[in-house]
């Protein structure tokens, strides 16, 4: 008798493992299904870069801004309200002196809605090469945004 109680427990045992056989196979279902749609996905989005309902920046001190007009022309702001026509290189030396006596100005460009990109961009190189670290870019507030 104390026999077949014995080959009793044994053959009750339970196994202490996990199947993960269909977890592995919803994963791999999963990934080819990701697999396959993110080529699918549209990353491209049509915007307009100049106008945004960003609330604006307080500062103690002007900042330095620098415009580009439509026809791609430089324009440097030290002081509020003054903007003097200057070309690409004396943009440059300019604002190496500016960064060489501080280098923590704020420096934002401000790009006409109908300028083309890759003058801003240009703008943007330049005061790069010039030391600038950080820049910024200005827009135009929509009409709504002043009643929020």
């Amino acid at each position: 008798m104390a026999g077949l109680l014995a080959s009793r427990r044994r053959k009750k045992r339970l196994k202490a493992e996990i199947n993960v056989v269909p977890y592995i196979d919803v994963m791999l279902v999963l990934l080819i299904i990701f697999m396959v749609t993110a080529p699918l996905l549209n990353l491209g989005v049509d915007i307009n870069l100049p106008q945004s309902d960003a609330k604006s920046i307080t500062e103690k001190k002007d900042p330095i801004v620098v415009s580009v007009n439509a026809d791609g022309a430089y324009f440097l702001a030290e002081k509020a309200g003054a903007n003097d026509p200057v070309d690409a290189a004396a943009l440059e030396s300019r604002m190496r002196e500016l960064v060489t006596a501080n280098p923590e100005v704020a420096v934002y460009v401000a790009g006409d809605a109908t300028a083309n990109y890759q003058e801003v961009m240009n703008a943007m190189v330049l005061l790069q090469r010039a030391g600038v670290e950080k820049v910024g870019l200005m827009s135009q507030p929509t009409q709504g945004a002043a009643s929020r």
